[in-house]
């Protein structure tokens, strides 16, 4: 291999862990990267964290400012929900495509990320708990055979990611009955593409409409007056 792409495939791995950190929410919205520090818990120069940071820019995670100042994106609430729009009309999607490649050891597979989930809410271990949530969805969509289709769900999740670590404890999911991460499971195992789509699109709205009303109480709060705050110092 040569020096070319030795350089490439340490930048992919770079970026990849990145990704992963974001989907599974482990960075927050806002949250500063720094190069060097990067660099330094990677193993890594500094030169693939650079070029990784510029693409997950590129992918609309992360934002570049002036004066060295690389930290993760914030969504607008008109953002997020643009995002949900397109999961509502792709993660079903990828659920039926995936219904016919799931038996039995799968939906036990999934079934055990959904008790990981629930024990984690319950014990208020919230990285846990989103590190689960992720574990069900992509081990349903990864099954779906469609690869283009996945890695545009992972785009959409590595943006949406952060996001969600403000879930809890605040805006944790609550569902009308049971969760619908249950509706799931039933539907794979009766083999119902429309029951299944139906319990994808639920989860996704019921799931996320705590976040949705917290997004738009902080929109709607109100600047901090800079004045007043000049005054105060």
């Amino acid at each position: 291999m040569s020096r070319e792409d030795e350089a490439e495939v340490l930048s992919g791995s770079v970026y990849a862990r990145l990704r992963t950190a974001l989907i599974r929410a482990e960075l927050r919205p806002h949250h500063r990267l720094k190069v060097r520090d990067l660099a330094r818990q990677m193993g890594t120069s500094e030169t693939p964290v650079r070029e990784a940071l510029v693409q997950l820019a590129h992918d609309g995670a992360i934002e570049i400012k002036p004066r060295a100042l690389i930290r993760v994106r914030r969504l607008s609430l008109a953002e997020y929900l643009e995002i949900r729009d397109i999961r509502l009309e792709l993660e079903p999607m990828a659920a039926e495509r995936a219904l016919p490649r799931v038996g039995e050891a799968e939906i036990a597979e999934l079934a055990a990320a959904h008790d990981r989930l629930v024990a984690a809410e319950e014990g208020g271990d919230w990285p846990v708990a989103l590190e689960a949530n992720v574990e069900f969805h992509f081990g349903l969509y990864r099954r779906s055979g469609m690869t283009t289709l996945t890695e545009v769900l992972h785009g959409l999740w590595t943006r949406l990611g952060p996001m969600l670590s403000e879930l809890y404890p605040g805006a944790r999911p609550t569902y009308a009955e049971e969760h619908q991460h249950l509706a799931v499971l039933d539907a794979l195992r009766r083999r119902d593409a429309p029951a299944l789509r139906m319990a994808i699109r639920q989860d996704l709205i019921e799931g996320g409409r705590r976040l949705v009303r917290h997004l738009a109480s902080l929109e709607a709060a109100p600047a901090a007056d800079p004045s007043n705050r000049s005054r105060r110092t």
